[in-house]
């Protein structure tokens, strides 16, 4: 299995933007983890609402749709 496509530096200045003081480097990875499979469903979703348009090309607002959906907003 592959891992995550993110980098787990971002992930330790992610949890102290949250206001974390300290951040352990297993839940940094574990973030990147989430956060990838999470991605993959909001573009996987887009990728649906891009070729419903007829439309090769991914747009910003087919993210915004599939993210809303996705994470229930």
């Amino acid at each position: 299995m592959v891992g995550p496509e993110l980098a787990v530096a971002p992930m330790h200045r992610i949890c102290k933007k949250a206001g974390a003081g300290r951040v352990s480097e297993a839940a940094a990875r574990e973030l990147a983890k989430v956060l990838d499979d999470v991605g993959v469903k909001i573009a996987e979703e887009a990728i649906g609402y891009t070729l419903h348009a007829g439309r090769k090309t991914v747009k910003a607002k087919d993210i915004e749709i599939a993210a809303r959906k996705v994470l229930g907003k």
